[in-house]
């Protein structure tokens, strides 16, 4: 290799680095790559495609020093497609119709518990360890999808991108941990599964649960809704009360 061949290369690098489709690229190979992992695994819960997908792509941003914000120029077309996928999940919604009225009690019930907990529980740890006001509110919505977490926190003052990791955090948490907990406690039916990974983890513990179930994928999908107006609606009144 001649001398000039690493300056051309690294040339090359820095032209490609800064082309928004490169990183879009990076993206979805990452996730193919963990998807491939995850059905290797039989779907542990452990190889969460999304898990890995993000430390497969934060790795390749390391090494190569490239700054979030042109990272986020090639993957704002994956973002954008987040709010379609969340409405396509009204078709299956639409196809179990009865299968949910007939559950529409217990449903509101576990909304109801199920949100207030995870609000109320998220600010009382904070408090208590003296956590500044803006990262409370960062930390309330944790549980409601990242769209409508980061539009709560935004409004109320708090940091958004703060959110937006917080929700991404709980939702691989609840992923991974859904599947075994409802084992261990032995929850079978699958409606009660879906609706708890829904509440709990939303967009990533729906995924989960469509590779489980299309039942329980279904649910999930009614408890991410159902939780994010939810949210919206108890997180300002919550935070009014804080000093």
């Amino acid at each position: 290799m001649t001398p000039a061949a690493p300056a051309h290369d690294f040339a090359v690098w820095v032209y490609l680095s800064r082309t928004p489709l490169l990183w879009l690229t990076v993206t979805l190979v990452a996730y193919a790559m963990a998807e491939r992992i995850s059905a290797a695994t039989h779907r542990h819960p452990l190889a969460n495609p999304v898990l890995h997908a993000i430390w497969m792509t934060g790795l390749v941003l390391t090494l190569t020093g490239t700054p979030y914000p042109t990272y986020f120029e090639g993957a704002q077309f994956v973002h954008f497609l987040l709010g379609p996928a969340t409405v396509a999940l009204a078709i299956p919604l639409y196809e179990r119709r009865v299968t949910v009225m007939r559950a529409l009690a217990p449903m509101l019930a576990a909304l109801a518990v199920g949100c207030v907990t995870a609000l109320a529980s998220a600010m009382a740890l904070a408090a208590l360890f003296g956590i500044p006001r803006g990262i409370i509110v960062a930390m309330a919505p944790k549980s409601a999808t990242t769209g409508v977490a980061m539009g709560i926190t935004e409004t109320l003052g708090g940091d958004p991108t703060l959110t937006a990791v917080l929700v991404m955090l709980t939702g691989v948490a609840g992923a991974i941990v859904v599947s075994p907990m409802m084992d261990l406690l032995r929850i079978h039916d699958m409606r009660a599964r879906g609706f708890a990974a829904g509440l709990a983890a939303h967009g990533l513990g729906t995924a989960r649960a469509f590779q489980v179930s299309e039942v329980a994928g279904t649910f999930a999908g009614i408890a991410m809704g159902l939780n994010a107006f939810l949210t919206a609606v108890l997180v300002p009144i919550a935070v009014s009360f804080l000093r």
